[in-house]
């Protein structure tokens, strides 16, 4: 990892990576990242949420190191990669260690951002590096075992100044149907002065991948904390949230970590998907990912 260096930013400026871990009893989340404030101040920090509780970590910006040529983060003892994570916190409130390791990848076709991806300072920037992944490993937290060996992963990214102000998030491959896996983010975007909702997702099922975005013309049907419907040409998305036990987080705004929202490891969700008004399918899970921000 001779390739590892720091961020060179000079204020209001975050960067986050987000690797969720799932098995059939166990759930576990790392966002490891950097945040500058507007005096150009750097902190660097790890959050780690389960389906109980959530905490997060301090480090000095100089214990940050990242890796462009590959996703891959280090923070003091602590390395996230696309390999898998090596996991060594020791607080006075979370004492995490282990290792997992991951199968391959599965990234998507192109990026997530289309075309805005081109558009200079965008508020928020996402990047999805994995919509799923096996597992092999575990992890001792606080005492307990975090057992992971045959579940799945997932792996996204994000950057800019803030999380947006009002915001839909929804990510699952944990099914009975085990060749599907979805994310959806729906979001207000400041642009120009003006304001729009904005929308990217995918599904990927049974090796097609299906891209929903406001940049291939997607309606956004309904949305609320109960779910959605997404219409785009001849398809339909539609899910519904059937339970939520959410963790407080912190987000950034303005490159600070000071807004606190709510995230969901392992909620209950429903997901239906439709082509020209025939199902394709309808699926529930008991573990997709979850955060509404209103």
């Amino acid at each position: 990892m001779n390739n590892f260096h720091g961020t060179h930013r000079s204020h209001s400026y975050f960067e986050g990576w987000y690797f969720k871990h799932q098995s059939t009893v166990n759930a576990i989340a790392f966002i490891p990242g950097v945040n500058f404030d507007e005096q150009g101040e750097k902190k660097a920090f790890i959050q780690v949420i389960t389906r109980d509780a959530s905490f997060q970590i301090n480090y000095p910006y100089s214990a940050f190191r990242v890796c462009r040529q590959r996703p891959a983060v280090r923070i003091g003892n602590n390395v996230f990669s696309d390999k898998g994570v090596k996991i060594d916190i020791r607080d006075s409130k979370i004492n995490c260690t282990g290792t997992i390791k991951y199968g391959p990848l599965t990234p998507l076709k192109s990026d997530i951002m289309g075309p805005f991806r081109f558009v200079p300072f965008m508020e928020c920037n996402h990047g999805v590096i994995s919509m799923k992944h096996s597992l092999t490993g575990s992890l001792t937290l606080n005492g307990e075992e975090i057992d992971l060996n045959g579940g799945h992963g997932y792996i996204e990214k994000d950057w800019g100044t803030s999380f947006p102000t009002r915001y839909l998030w929804v990510q699952c491959n944990r099914f009975t149907e085990n060749s599907c896996s979805i994310m959806v983010s729906i979001a207000e975007i400041p642009f120009g002065g003006l304001h729009f909702q904005g929308c990217i997702g995918v599904v990927n099922f049974k090796g097609m991948e299906y891209r929903f975005a406001t940049y291939n013309g997607v309606k956004i049907v309904r949305c609320n904390e109960a779910g959605f419907i997404l219409k785009q040409g001849e398809y339909v998305l539609e899910v519904d949230m059937l339970s939520k036990s959410p963790q407080q987080l912190f987000a950034p705004k303005s490159g600070v970590m000071t807004r606190m929202i709510r995230e969901n490891t392992s909620c209950r969700a429903r997901f239906r998907f439709y082509r020209r008004n025939v199902l394709l399918f309808d699926l529930k899970s008991d573990e997709a990912g979850y955060e509404y921000v209103k």
